[in-house]
């Protein structure tokens, strides 16, 4: 796709509602509006960055990234930037536009001074997998989380 076709850049004030719809995709859980408001709230956080994918002039995809100063497993450095989530409309895929967008957010985290950068994805998402594999992430743990609940606690 030549440069000329695919814009990456972060999101007006007044497309957050747009953004949050592609963020729904990904996220299905999530009630679009309130994305829009987190999303909303991350455009002010000095440590958050959102971008938008615009093919041909149509939304394809976004992508968020943060600072983390915690530890981030499998680094070394603090902060990192982490790739929070990342999606592509379906019909626009293996188009280079997930690649442009990561590589938005890595140059946003390098202006800020990280040296590294990470991200997670469900253990049951081979599609993430690979598109982390490809784009140069190399796997750092794997974890299988739990929980239970106390007796006598209410739930």
């Amino acid at each position: 796709m030549s440069g000329s076709e695919l814009v990456v850049r972060e999101p007006l004030p007044e497309e957050l509602p747009l953004l949050a719809a592609l963020a729904a995709r990904l996220w299905p859980d999530h009630d679009p509006a309130d994305l829009a408001a987190e999303f909303a709230a991350l455009r002010e956080d000095p440590e958050a960055a959102l971008f938008l994918a615009l093919a041909e002039g149509a939304p394809a995809g976004f992508a968020q990234c943060s600072l983390r100063h915690d530890y981030v497993e499998g680094t070394e450095s603090s902060p990192v930037g982490y790739l929070e989530g990342i999606y592509t409309e379906a019909a626009c895929r293996r188009r280079g536009i997930a690649r442009a967008l990561l590589e938005r957010c890595e140059a946003w985290a390098r202006d800020r001074g990280c040296r590294e950068f990470a991200s997670d994805c469900e253990l049951t998402n081979p599609n993430s997998i690979g598109f982390h594999r490809a784009s140069g992430f190399r796997e750092a743990n794997r974890i299988v989380c739990f929980v239970k609940p106390l007796k006598g606690s209410e739930t």
